[in-house]
């Protein structure tokens, strides 16, 4: 009696089963689709990607802001049925399918994904499993645009409400345009500074063959390379642009950290005059005044001037920043997140370049995926100096993520790194996707099964 007493009373765990999380099977894990989203005005067009796996875990990527979505969807059938834990053996086979810039959006958006569905699977965040991290939040600059004609004391007081929030370094733009409606302050051959201020090609939807043409013109002369265009500055330009930078300087004071971007495609002479006209103003780093292929003028232009040069946020993969390294031509390496590779190869070249006694800031003018991203892997590398942030003005920025991250993900010019699973992202937020759509991609998160069988022969030798 008392034995069928207890046999009556014997634990039935069946609900308490149904509501156990079985995503802690890593080794079992595999990807089984991908699906993405364009946005615009993010501040920039931003392509959003996520990769599905058998057990219910989502990983989120990002493509480079500007960059195709096909860049990624390319992938896809190379990607399928793997492990996503396998971060490096995947990285390795589909690195050969990046490029510089733009071209390699696809690759860092799957690494993201990666990397993060690593994290949900073990239940770490991405910087513990980068070795952990050097610093508990991450410094943030604020890069400030004003648009239309306006002075350096307009400048400044833009500047001067970054800092009212609390960063504690800021950027701006000093370039070429301030000058084109101002005689004798450039030179150039007759004619090419006025079409170059045109070459605006008309971007997406239908195109007649005659769009089309004008659109590759305009491809054309914004492809020519500094070098190449024949553009100086004159003694008269360059005295109002010193005085641009002077009224700023007026107006935000000398403490805070000022870097510049953005001049133009300017001759080698003339960013050195430029440079050296503007070292009293104490800048903190002068950033992509020529491409950053052309090595031996990024050493005349270090050796040239006091200001620490910059550049990297076009450079694909760690060993493409080592002629900068080895050559002394840079003072600042500057990759962005999201063509550097991804967050692991990102944190081997800033190590790399701390072996030159040369730091790392972080170029960033994404969606929270790859802002997070850029957090993580910075975190675990200890030549960081600061994260870009562009975002400051896009006020639905931080709704994109749902996330247990506070909001504002940046409070008085620091993001605290968090110690969430992956990111730190739980899903995304598609009401406010919906309302930020890019118009030539009207849908949300379409299947693509037309990548799933995409092949070529892929291997790099015979």
């Amino acid at each position: 009696m008392a034995r069928t007493s207890r046999a009556a009373k014997k634990p039935d765990y069946t609900d308490t089963l149904a509501n156990v999380n079985t995503n802690s099977r890593p080794s079992e894990l595999r990807i089984t689709d991908m699906r993405v989203v364009d946005i615009v005005g993010a501040p920039m067009h931003c392509g959003l990607l996520k990769i599905y796996t058998n057990q219910g875990l989502i990983g989120y990527g990002e493509v480079r802001d500007g960059a195709s979505r096909n860049f990624a969807l390319a992938l896809k059938s190379r990607i399928l049925g793997e492990n996503p834990c396998e971060i490096d053996k995947i990285f390795r086979r589909i690195k050969q399918f990046g490029g510089q810039a733009r071209q390699a959006g696809g690759v860092c958006a799957v690494e993201l994904a990666l990397w993060d569905l690593a994290g949900k699977a073990y239940g770490v965040p991405i910087y513990q499993m980068l070795g952990g991290k050097f610093r508990d939040k991450v410094r943030c600059y604020c890069d400030t645009d004003v648009h239309g004609r306006h002075t350096g004391k307009e400048m400044g007081k833009a500047l001067q409400e970054r800092m009212k929030k609390g960063f504690t370094m800021v950027k701006m733009d000093l370039g070429i345009g301030i000058l084109f409606q101002e005689e004798g302050t450039l030179s150039a051959p007759l004619g090419f500074i006025e079409d170059f201020g045109k070459a605006r090609g008309r971007r997406g939807g239908k195109l007649t063959l005659e769009e089309r043409y004008t659109r590759n013109r305009a491809y054309d002369i914004n492809n020519i390379a500094h070098p190449f265009t024949g553009i100086q500055v004159t003694e008269k330009g360059l005295d109002i642009l010193e005085q641009y930078v002077s009224d700023v300087r007026d107006v935000i004071g000398y403490d805070i950290p000022l870097s510049i971007d953005h001049f133009g495609h300017l001759g080698l002479g003339s960013c050195i005059r430029l440079a050296q006209r503007i070292e009293k103003y104490n800048i903190a780093w002068l950033e992509d005044m020529v491409p950053w292929q052309m090595t031996d003028m990024y050493v005349q232009l270090q050796q040239a001037t006091t200001i620490p040069i910059c550049t990297g946020e076009d450079i694909y993969l760690k060993e493409n920043f080592l002629p900068l390294l080895e050559s002394g031509g840079v003072s600042v390496i500057h990759p962005d997140i999201l063509s550097s590779g991804g967050i692991y190869e990102n944190k081997k070249i800033g190590d790399m370049a701390q072996d030159y006694g040369v730091a790392m800031a972080v170029h960033m003018a994404e969606s929270p995926i790859a802002c997070l991203a850029a957090v993580h892997s910075v975190a675990a590398t200890e030549n960081f100096m600061v994260l870009e942030f562009h975002s400051n003005d896009c006020p639905w920025w931080d709704d994109i993520i749902i996330s247990k991250i506070p909001k504002p993900l940046i409070k008085k010019g620091f993001i605290d790194v968090p110690d969430l699973p992956g990111l730190g992202i739980e899903d995304l937020n598609d009401d406010v996707i919906k309302e930020h759509l890019h118009p030539d991609y009207p849908d949300m998160w379409a299947p693509t099964d037309a990548w799933d069988d995409d092949f070529s022969h892929d291997r790099l030798w015979s």
